[in-house]
């Protein structure tokens, strides 16, 4: 695939330009996808090159978008992000930013920044998944969209209990210490107090697909204000906080006995190579970042979306990958199709 790069430059007043030139579909592509919206929350704090290629692929007009930037992001970068938004009336920027900290409950409350603002969105969506800039589909929308009826109205939250080497997370305070170019977790040898109404904390992915009546549940139900207010000053509570509200019997939508299911997000990590035959990119925090090796895998994964890429290093990597997503997502149009959404 040969393609320029995103015309990214761009006012207010070339955004019908900017649509067209860059061939974002613009109109719903079936009734089943009509009838079923998703929100998004997409957070990122750098590679903007990457998420507009994420925003791009994800993009229809009957779903709705939060956009989280990191606060500690540069200036260019959220202007850029605040221009491309700007053109779509069902995409915004999250009402409050964080300044986020790795492995900080600043993560997790600019999701429930998200969330609010989603619930306070006109679109009826259906589920809500959040994904990072760096991550991109594997499955169309409508693919999305079958793969979550498949849950008929449960939340999909992987996690089990938590294995030895993570309770250090929850059972001593960790506390963010952000410095003018660096940031990090400290953690102290002060023990945690037992999590609020008795709850069983449990360990799990931060990146979750959740229905309509659970968001409602984690932003007024009085066990999740208190797990969150607990987990303030937790390590990475974002790994624990949905999947351990998920487990709780009764709350909307909850899989008290999952465990890992769900096919949310493909990832290589370092310590499974066994398993998925290395990366033929390079590692990042333990995560690879696809090359072109990884896209046969990447072909053969089951999951919605996989994580990570960056188009700078790899660019041929996201446009293969992008190439086939719009191919197939054009193959299952049920409207006529406009040239210009082919690439």
């Amino acid at each position: 695939m040969k393609e320029t790069a995103l015309k990214t430059s761009f006012r207010k007043s070339n955004c019908t330009e900017y649509i067209m030139q860059n061939r974002y579909i613009t109109c719903t592509l079936s009734s089943e996808e009509a009838a079923f919206p998703l929100a998004y929350i997409i957070t990122l704090h750098k590679e903007f090159e990457t998420f507009e290629r994420l925003f791009r692929a994800v993009y229809m007009p009957q779903n709705v978008y939060c956009i989280h930037v990191d606060g500690k992001a540069p200036a260019t970068l959220q202007q850029a992000v605040r221009q491309l938004v700007g053109c779509f009336p069902n995409a915004f920027l999250a009402s409050h930013t964080e300044r986020v900290v790795y492995g900080g409950a600043s993560r997790l409350r600019a999701d429930l920044h998200c969330m609010r603002d989603l619930l306070a969105s006109a679109v009826p969506w259906r589920y809500l998944l959040n994904v990072c800039g760096q991550d991109f589909p594997l499955k169309t929308n409508r693919e999305i969209v079958w793969h979550l009826k498949g849950f008929r109205g449960k939340n999909v939250t992987p996690g089990v209990l938590p294995p030895p080497h993570v309770i250090i997370r929850t059972k001593y305070v960790h506390r963010e210490q952000l410095y003018p170019f660096f940031s990090f977790m400290l953690r102290t040898f002060v023990h945690k107090a037992p999590p609020p109404h008795n709850l069983t904390i449990y360990f799990g992915s931060a990146y979750i697909a959740v229905t309509r009546p659970f968001v409602e549940f984690v932003l007024r139900d009085r066990r999740a204000i208190d797990l969150l207010a607990w987990s303030q000053d937790t390590y990475s509570p974002d790994e624990h906080f949905w999947v351990t509200l998920n487990r709780i019997p009764g709350v909307p939508g909850s899989m008290p006995n999952a465990s890992w299911e769900g096919d949310l997000k493909a990832v290589k990590w370092i310590d499974m190579e066994e398993s998925h035959g290395g990366c033929h990119g390079h590692y990042v925090r333990g995560i690879c970042v696809y090359g072109t090796g990884d896209l046969k895998w990447l072909f053969n994964s089951t999951c919605m979306f996989a994580n990570k890429f960056e188009l700078r290093t790899y660019p041929l990597t996201v446009e293969c990958l992008e190439l086939r997503h719009r191919k197939r997502t054009l193959s299952q149009s049920e409207v006529k199709v406009e040239p210009n959404w082919y690439f």
